[in-house]
């Protein structure tokens, strides 16, 4: 197929597609291809494609060019799903960039965002471009990655995107309804080749081990977690919120509430929550007109048009800034955090501020994915499942802040987080910190 043909070839099919996902066509698919024998015939034809994929090309794209010298300078970065650099990557980016001695080479694969072919000829280009890695660096599992027979010479480090353990991952939820059987995690496995797995305290390292399959082998460290360095940088905490009000100005001078929920169902498919669940006419009611509601989506969901947002509440009482402002800002200008089952809460109570948490389907997602600790007892803050009692949540002096129970958290979940998190991590890759002189 011409190159030429080929990029018309895309072009016409996005253009397909995407018109279909804008009619009812996508949800009745949704549904249909889960039902046997849809579902049979689709399992099996991408279990083909992935042993091909992963046993075949992939390896024998990698062996080609493993056999050339390895380049000392080179630094590989891997983005899974993520279209931008994550927050786990950006420290480690921007000293390597800044040190001058290092040739920076990002790959952005689209898993779970774009075609499949598409999503192929990315993973041939990584393992093209790993055969001569010197360093690895990665925030996400990554199949790709972990299929490959990587030469010695190569350090791979993986950042991980989230601290603390809450919500279970890979080995752990092979049991339920969220991951994949074991026999095809055994099969196309996705915590392979690491050299260093950071974790943000040594309470999780158990925990870690068994989600990724790398017991007893020392390769999960709590030396802390990149993404967190920058809660204790004194400058860009101060600047946090100007960044903040630049956006959304008409937040300054107003209690500020930051509601951030995760997604629902399995990876692929990212649903937003139900938000029917969230009334924000409620909340506007009972929080005046003092009070902001910003609202940030989890970065994997790709078709968010929830909550709606009353015409007379948008941009003064509730904004959606989930393509405008970062997490970290947002934490940090925040007065209270509202979430459910996201991770942030490990990051934020570095900041020591009220969050609550708002678990309306905490039955189902203990069904569908599950904790590795009893929800009620780990939250250190109030849990509501209705608006009546987020409402009352919202309602009392500080939020109902326990700061005694706030610190126990923080201490057995972050004890690693010092703000030399991202140091640490060079010493073990490049043999010191890329920001000494």
């Amino acid at each position: 197929m011409s190159s030429e043909f080929d990029n018309k070839f895309q072009k016409t099919r996005k253009a397909v597609v995407g018109a279909l996902k804008k009619t009812p066509v996508k949800q009745i698919w949704w549904k249909v291809k889960g039902i046997p024998p849809f579902y049979q015939i689709r399992h099996y034809l991408g279990e083909k494609h992935s042993d091909k994929l992963f046993f075949e090309w992939l390896p024998e794209i990698y062996s080609r060019h493993s056999s050339e010298p390895v380049d000392e300078r080179k630094v590989v970065l891997i983005e899974n799903s993520m279209t931008e650099l994550s927050n786990s990557l950006q420290l480690i980016y921007q000293d390597l960039k800044a040190s001058g001695r290092y040739r920076v080479h990002v790959h952005h694969l689209g898993k779970n965002l774009i075609h499949r072919e598409e999503h192929d000829i990315n993973g041939a280009r990584l393992a093209n471009d790993l055969g001569t890695a010197r360093y690895v660096f990665l925030s996400e599992a990554c199949n790709v990655l972990s299929c490959l027979k990587l030469r010695p010479e190569t350090t791979v480090v993986q950042l991980w995107h989230g601290c603390g353990a809450f919500k279970k991952f890979g080995r752990s939820t092979a049991s339920l309804m969220f991951g994949p059987d074991l026999e095809h995690m055994n099969r196309h496995p996705q915590y392979e080749n690491y050299d260093l797995v950071t974790v943000s305290s040594p309470e999780v390292v158990g925990i870690y081990e068994e989600a990724m399959g790398l017991e007893n082998r020392g390769i999960v460290q709590a030396i802390g977690v990149s993404r967190t360095d920058v809660f204790f940088d004194r400058d860009y905490l101060d600047k946090a919120a100007e960044r903040v009000y630049e956006k959304v100005p008409q937040a300054r001078g107003k209690k500020v509430i930051f509601y951030a929920p995760t997604f629902r169902g399995k990876v692929a498919i990212a649903e937003t929550p139900n938000y029917k669940q969230f009334n924000l006419r409620k909340l506007k009611e009972a929080l005046g007109d003092d009070t902001i509601i910003l609202i940030k989506h989890h970065p994997i969901i790709k078709d968010y048009h929830m909550p709606k947002i009353p015409e007379d509440l948008k941009g003064t009482f509730a904004v959606d800034v989930t393509r405008t402002l970062s997490v970290e800002d947002l934490m940090i200008t925040a007065d209270v955090c509202i979430t459910d089952y996201s991770s942030l809460i490990f990051e934020y109570s570095l900041l020591d501020k009220p969050l609550i948490f708002y678990a309306y389907d905490l039955k189902d997602y203990y069904d569908w994915r599950g904790f590795y600790y009893d929800y009620y007892e780990m939250t250190p803050g109030p849990v509501c499942q209705t608006m009546d009692e987020l409402t009352r949540a919202l309602a009392q002096p500080g939020y109902g802040y326990d700061a005694e129970k706030m610190k126990a958290f923080r201490e057995k979940f972050m004890s690693s987080c010092d703000g030399h998190s991202t140091e640490r991590i060079e010493k073990f890759a490049f043999g010191k910190s890329l920001r000494s002189k």
